[in-house]
């Protein structure tokens, strides 16, 4: 039997929104069989580098202020600088996740700069898979990719709301995504150990 895929959720949460998103994006890959580890990077110490190191897969998480990731993930993923130097994260699984108050505000910008971090690191990048939501007339604000974004997950609160305010669309939305990387992380596994052991992958006829 194949060993699950290890995903490990790198983020960072100001008010609590992004945790909620957090915690669903754990729910979604837990579906699909994956052990899942928080990361907060906002306290990193020896224990949480070594979940980044051993995982599979990483899923960027930040809030969008002013136009990009937080202040504390950049902190963080400048000191990923060690890690960039050894490729210590070569051919891992990345994907990424934002909320911000405004319903366009810039959050592509933040999935975008999650995708350059992960390119640096020479990850391959997992997209939401998703087609938009919300985009035509018959649909409504409680699709999957309400917002109709990309490179990865993204959320809207008001900024004068609590956390507990997440549109369930969004929610949904961060689920799928956890799904998502963690169906992708067995297949890129289970392909690893064909070529490896020189079997065909379980899925072929």
């Amino acid at each position: 039997m194949q060993t699950p895929p290890v995903i490990a959720v790198a983020y960072h949460s100001g008010r609590g929104h992004t945790d909620v998103l957090a915690r669903s994006v754990r729910a979604g890959a837990r579906s699909a069989g994956a052990e899942v580890t928080m990361v907060g990077v906002a306290a990193m110490d020896d224990a949480a580098w070594d979940s980044l190191d051993r995982a599979d897969a990483i899923v960027f998480g930040a809030p969008t202020h002013m136009g990009s990731a937080s202040g504390a993930f950049h902190v963080f993923a400048e000191s990923t600088s060690r890690r960039w130097a050894r490729q210590a994260w070569k051919d891992k699984l990345g994907s990424g996740f934002t909320i911000g108050a405004c319903k366009a505000g810039d959050k592509d910008s933040t999935l975008g700069y999650f995708a350059t971090l992960g390119a640096q690191h020479g990850m391959i990048w997992v997209s939401l898979g998703l087609l938009p939501g919300w985009h035509l007339s018959h649909e409504s604000e409680n699709d999957l990719n309400r917002l109709g974004y990309f490179n990865g997950a993204a959320a809207t609160a008001p900024g004068d709301l609590p956390a507990d305010t997440v549109h369930k669309a969004d929610i949904a939305t961060a689920e799928h995504l956890g799904e998502r990387v963690a169906r992708l992380t067995a297949i890129h596994l289970a392909g690893r150990t064909a070529l490896t052991t020189g079997q065909r992958p379980a899925t072929e006829n």
